[in-house]
């Protein structure tokens, strides 16, 4: 585990938050030029549009997040 010291190394601010109320840290987007392969890894994955660009969301499993660009 990393320390408040740490986390401001790792630039988290809100580590401590994050801690306490289980969100999931250092699970990052991936980027790719087609989402269609990515679509059918996951049963609750969500196609979703916002400003022009084109996400793919999943609350119950966040690392398959994904950005179309």
């Amino acid at each position: 585990m990393v320390d408040r010291a740490g986390a401001r190394r790792y630039g988290q601010r809100s580590f401590s938050i994050q801690v306490a109320f289980g969100h999931h840290i250092g699970v990052a987007m991936k980027v790719r030029n087609s989402l269609k392969g990515l679509m059918k890894r996951h049963r609750d994955n969500k196609l979703i549009r916002r400003k022009g660009r084109v996400y793919i969301i999943n609350k119950t499993n966040p690392r398959f997040k994904a950005r179309q660009g």
